[in-house]
């Protein structure tokens, strides 16, 4: 038999109308198993069985939907759907989860942390300590600048005897108090660590970082000497302790680290320049210029001449007449074919060795000029005093690169075979075949090392936990009165690709169809104010149509009544696609405890780090930012879509908090607005009025902003009673628009009502 959809609708409401709710029940289930993807009779189904008592039937409705709304990503219906679930099955450790999961989504980490208390604490209860602390890295995960959890949750892995997460724990927080400049409790937190692991790199960087911040990189040193002992041929141990040395400013201990990492990775030679520059900087000028001396041929294979260059003119720039750095630069000026530089450094070389007696390097600096400059006499003349020019060396005869060995200045002659080539522009290629001295560092892949002993390799990412943003597309929702349609408002968090990618089709009319039965729905039980909503949405999403305004016109005439808050609210969710799931979703009861398990010992320790977890969430209140606005107002939107009054003006009043009325935007006005509707829908209309006025007093909105909250405030007096508050306001509403939204019947009926109670009064005297 075909199953007519329609009529077991009028028969449902048929039953609600009459008070038969097992009747409305049995018609909501078989428009449940008939159509998996109304979600709206699954809602009602649902809140029906609260209002039998029947518990576990209406969480497994509840789920079903909350289910739906986390897998297509809407995160704030998903809350709103489980927050259900828990009013029902309070403290239930699996719906906590979720939820905790949610809020960290939505950047709420208050009611995150609240939620995972829960499931810690019951993992506790169950004697799972090991998953409880699990779930205490979620809550420390959620701010990371909370250096104390952290410490505490590494505490509590290190009395479980987890010892690479407790070590993880402390670095996390050694970076960050490092990062804010504490660096004596940095220094405490990464020796904790430390002793879990005393090789670790990571942790003897950090190390490394907060001693070199404290100004005692020397102790840094010999931590790192130890771990380097035990094994001498790591590289990256010997690395970090090369670092240390130059942070401690300790140049010979530089000199002999960065000398044993050379030796295990030639690749690293530059990193001799550093060791230059602290010698340098005590003015060792001797040492400086040997150390460079080392690397000179690697650095002039690799193109880094400028940067030889630099370190050879500092050591001049001290002592003009050195002569090991004058035989340097000769070296630099002959690689690059710079002729009239080159003799000028010899004069100067032949000068300087002059002055110092040293016999060998004048013959040298002789030897060479006779040569570049041959017409000069007197060189040639004292070069044969000297002994005659020194004998050529060959490229097999130079030796090999050591660590350990400063290049000796036969290295340094020039050939007569190079004078008499013509000069060449500067670093050319063609000239390892002449100086070919070590060609080690062309072998090996170029590293970078230009980074100093200060450029510590950081062991931790930071996520990127953007939210996804809503998307410009609503949602369909019905409230309990007309509520103003700001620019600003963010309606719903519909991503743009995931309707794509799940095939979303746009709105039709079967849905407009779909929708108008539950108009008509609201209309016959009397809830003239969901209806009026209902249809402005409509007209939203499917744009002008002559089905709404008949609708409309059958509105414009009756009162807009206050609904009572149901112990079980009619939801209307909008209808989104859904996997044809028969059974109601299942929680996986072995995945977390149930908060009814029995008690197990707890280790006292860990105890006492539960305690300290759950202290700083009770004491610590909201803590949000401007940044939390529309998450705490859609949240709240979310909440009054499914009459979750008390929640939703929670987070309406959240919302209210972080903006100001003149910050220039609507967001002030509209959470106004948002306030006074869900005060009504409680019954409180002298809170709504409070909260319509205060929009009203917000400066620098729109007449037609304005106008609607006028209209509203209106109906807030008149719902209290107060009909002459009501007519002096809805007057001022038909002074600046006569046809606004039925103002003038509105006056008629109020006047009417007046009339009538002034005639009753001498009557009933």
């Amino acid at each position: 038999m075909l199953f007519d959809k329609a009529k077991v609708v009028r028969s449902a409401e048929k039953y609600l109308s009459l008070g038969k709710i097992p009747a409305a029940i049995k018609e909501y289930e078989q428009l449940v198993a008939n159509d998996f993807q109304d979600l709206t009779a699954l809602n009602m189904l649902g809140d029906l069985y609260v209002r039998v008592g029947n518990k576990e039937e209406a969480i497994a409705c509840f789920l079903r939907i909350a289910e739906h709304y986390r897998e297509e990503d809407f995160s704030l219906k998903a809350i709103a759907m489980y927050k259900k679930v828990d009013r029902l099955q309070p403290g239930d450790p699996v719906i906590a989860e979720k939820l905790a999961t949610l809020y960290g989504l939505q950047g709420l980490v208050v009611e995150a942390r609240a939620q995972y208390m829960v499931v810690a604490e019951s993992w506790t209860r169950a004697g799972e300590s090991r998953k409880a602390l699990e779930v205490l890295r979620k809550i420390a995960d959620l701010d990371p600048e909370n250096t104390d959890v952290r410490i505490k949750l590494g505490e509590g892995y290190l009395n479980e005897g987890v010892k690479p997460e407790a070590a993880d724990a402390f670095v996390v927080a050694g970076e960050h108090l490092l990062a804010r400049g504490q660096t004596d409790r940095a220094v405490e937190a990464y020796s904790r660590a430390l002793e879990i692991n005393p090789q670790d790199k990571t942790i003897l960087n950090g190390i490394l970082a907060a001693h070199a911040a404290q100004g005692t990189a020397d102790e840094a040193a010999e931590i790192i000497e130890r771990a380097v002992a035990e094994s001498p041929d790591e590289i990256a141990l010997l690395d970090v302790l090369a670092r240390a040395y130059l942070a401690a400013e300790d140049a010979p201990g530089a000199a002999r680290a960065t000398a044993n990492l050379i030796a295990k990775d030639p690749s690293t030679y530059l990193r001799f320049v550093d060791v230059a520059h602290l010698y340098l900087k005590i003015d060792d000028l001797d040492s400086a210029v040997s150390v460079v001396a080392r690397i000179t041929e690697q650095m002039l294979a690799s193109r880094e001449e400028n940067a030889l260059l630099e370190l050879v003119n500092e050591a001049l720039a001290r002592d003009p007449e050195h002569v090991q750095a004058l035989r340097l630069l000769v070296r630099v000026h002959w690689w690059q074919r710079d002729m009239e530089k080159l003799q000028a450094t010899l004069e100067r070389l032949l000068e300087a060795s002059q002055a110092a007696e040293l016999v060998e390097d004048e013959r040298y600096a002789l030897t060479q000029l006779t040569r570049i400059v041959p017409d000069q006499p007197e060189y040639f003349a004292r070069l044969q005093e000297l002994g005659g020019a020194l004998e050529e060396s060959t490229d097999e005869a130079r030796p090999a690169f050591h660590p350990d060995e400063v290049p000796t200045f036969d290295n340094f002659q020039i050939s007569s075979e190079e004078i008499s080539q013509s000069p060449v522009p500067v670093a050319p290629a063609p000239l390892v075949e002449t100086f070919e001295w070590n060609t080690v560092a062309e072998a090996e892949p170029a590293t970078d090392e230009s980074s100093s002993f200060a450029d510590l390799e950081q062991p931790w990412a930071t996520p990127d936990e953007g939210l996804t943003a809503p998307s410009d597309e609503g949602e369909v929702d019905s409230q309990g009165f007309q509520e103003i349609d700001f620019e600003s408002v963010v309606a719903a968090e519909i991503p743009s690709d995931q309707s794509a990618r799940k095939g979303a089709k746009p709105p039709h009319q079967t849905e407009l169809r779909q929708e108008l039965e539950s108009v008509d729905f609201y209309i016959n039980q009397g809830y003239a104010d969901i209806a009026l909503d209902t249809l402005d949405l409509l007209q939203k999403q499917f744009g002008p149509s002559a089905d709404i305004e008949a609708r409309r016109e059958q509105l414009k005439n009756l009162p807009l009544p206050v609904p009572e808050a149901p112990a079980a609210a009619f939801q209307t969710p909008a209808k989104e696609p859904e996997p044809p799931p028969a059974p109601p979703v299942e929680t996986k009861k072995t995945v977390t405890p149930r908060a009814t398990e029995p008690a197990a010992p707890i280790h006292p320790a860990f105890a006492e780090i539960l305690d300290e977890f759950r202290t700083a969430a009770e004491e610590e209140g909201p803590r949000a930012t401007e940044a939390d606005y529309e998450t705490h107002f859609n949240l709240g939107l979310a909440y009054k879509d499914l009459y979750m009054q008390d929640e939703a003006l929670e987070e309406f009043q959240i919302a209210a908090a972080l903006v100001r009325p003149r910050d220039g935007t609507s967001r002030y006005l509209q959470t106004c607005n948002m306030l006074g509707h869900t005060f009504l829908a409680k019954g409180l209309p002298k809170l709504a009025v409070m909260w319509f006025k205060k929009g009203l007093e917000a400066p620098g909105h729109s007449e037609e902003e304005y106008q609607a909250l006028r209209f509203d405030l209106g109906g807030a007096y008149e719902e209290m009673g107060d009909l002459d508050k009501a007519i002096e306001v809805f007057s001022e509403v038909y002074g600046v628009n006569i046809s606004y939204r039925g103002v003038s019947e509105k006056l008629q009926q109020l006047h009417a009502r007046k009339s009538a109670e002034n005639q009753e009064t001498p009557a009933a005297r």
